[in-house]
């Protein structure tokens, strides 16, 4: 019987992407585990994995080819002692429709997503606080040797539920347990579920906003250009709404003379070992604000939260997002437990991830989650400004430029290097007396940095 092999779904918001590059050609023979091609998400281009083991009989969608929806047939296997060629016939008589098994395999797309108050928002938001979004599932279980089948999704859900994948009878094709029969085995009592809160009462429904044609009548025809949008700035757009729709934002903004952590980077800097002809490390500002904001987290847990219907999620670990400037949009990798590293590994991390960030070779784990996130728009001479909270995370710091202002000290009228710091905090996790405390052990550690030493 025909393999189909279908788009995968990469992360819980995937709905389409682009099928960039088949690393297998038809008459290839392939085995569970091997990589057979690269599909181009919103922020990343992932490999991805052959389930099944067989000859690529018909390869469905070339390679190149954009928007590509998630459980569309992408190629066809045949199983062992089949014929390709009747495989390839029989694997896309159907028009490329995948089984309706693999369809409930799909994950919910964001914009269509659980409301922010039902109880399985509650449930799916306090999953995502505490496990970045879309970690890589184990290999498949196996039982007296032999393989149990299953989707990565399906994995990664049993995983967190406890369920033994071995027990559980799969209904996709082959008996391939798939994510509704790993729900079906919690809710028959295989896992406690996550508890419920109570249904909130609906947001109010948002404003539509202007049709494409009414946009385009403001406007002289001829006098513009169309540009398509891509998977990022739609992913972007989507999150933003999102975030502004939903987190009661408010701002605490302060002050920080940073003329001793100049001084300090500038040591530091000086005394970097030489290795191969190069620092072992070279600090910037951004790396010591990193720190900084993971040993505030630190010192006030209570702020290293996030906010879900049914719980408060309090984090043991600085996870700090970073924002990155990429062609095209923004990505926010994360240094995971950035209290817990120095000041020369988080930099050479920072680098290594801003580096394959711009080429678009992150992992999902390594943007999806965090706890909190950093913006610096310093080196653009902004003075000050209020970045949008990025969900799960209640707090995000927008760093402005360093630079010489007029300081009273002692009575006197001085000069210092001052940076100005916004903290955008979601109110229902943060609220002013907190948020403040937390901006204030930030101050503490950039205006006294050789705490961030020891």
């Amino acid at each position: 019987m025909p393999i189909e092999i279908t788009m995968p779904a990469l992360s819980p918001t995937m709905e389409e992407g682009n099928l960039a590059k088949w690393l297998v050609k038809e008459g290839d023979k392939v085995e569970p585990g091997d990589v057979i091609a690269e599909i181009e998400t919103d922020k990343a281009t992932m490999e991805v994995e052959a389930i099944d083991e067989g000859t690529v009989a018909k390869i469905v969608v070339p390679a190149g080819t954009e928007g590509v929806k998630v459980n569309a047939l992408i190629a066809v296997l045949a199983g062992e002692g089949e014929d390709a060629s009747e495989a390839a016939k029989a694997g896309t008589g159907g028009g490329g429709a995948p089984k309706k098994a693999e369809a409930a395999d799909k994950e919910v797309p964001a914009d269509v997503s659980p409301p922010a108050g039902s109880a399985q928002g509650a449930k799916e938001a306090a999953a995502k606080s505490e496990i970045p979004d879309n970690v890589k599932a184990g290999p498949a279980p196996t039982k007296d040797g032999d393989r149990t089948f299953s989707s990565p999704l399906a994995r990664r859900i049993a995983k967190d539920a406890g369920i033994d994948l071995s027990a559980v009878k799969g209904s996709g094709p082959k008996g391939r347990v798939v994510k509704a029969d790993v729900e079906a085995a919690i809710a028959g009592g295989g896992a406690k579920a996550a508890p419920a809160g109570a249904p909130a009462a609906a947001p109010a429904a948002a404003p539509k906003p202007m049709s494409d044609d009414a946009v385009l009548k403001l406007f002289e025809e001829g006098s513009y250009e169309l540009v398509p949008h891509d998977n990022m700035r739609k992913t972007i757009a989507r999150r933003l709404v999102e975030a502004k729709s939903t987190i009661p934002h408010f701002y605490l903004t302060l002050d920080c003379e940073i003329d001793a952590l100049l001084a300090l980077r500038k040591q530091l800097n000086d005394a970097a070992p030489v290795i191969d002809d190069k620092p072992a490390y070279k600090l910037s500002v951004n790396d010591m604000v990193i720190k900084a904001m993971a040993l505030a987290l630190r010192d006030v847990p209570a702020a290293n939260a996030s906010w879900t219907d049914a719980n408060m999620v309090m984090h043991k670990h600085s996870d700090v997002g970073v924002a990155v400037s990429i062609p095209g949009g923004l990505i926010t990798p994360i240094v995971r437990r950035a209290e817990e590293k120095t000041l020369s590994v988080i930099s050479n991390e920072m680098k290594d991830l801003a580096g394959r960030a711009r080429n678009r070779k992150l992992k999902p784990e390594e943007y999806q989650g965090g706890t909190t996130a950093v913006s610096n728009l310093g080196m653009f001479g902004i003075k000050d400004f209020s970045a949008v909270i990025n969900p799960p995370h209640a707090t995000i710091l927008a760093v402005g430029a360093g630079e010489p202002r007029a300081v009273v000290k002692g009575g006197e009228i001085k000069v210092a290097n001052v940076m100005s710091v916004t903290l955008s905090t979601d109110h229902r996790a943060v609220d002013g007396a907190l948020g403040a405390e937390l901006l204030a052990a930030f101050k503490s550690y950039i205006e006294k940095p050789m705490a961030m030493l020891v």
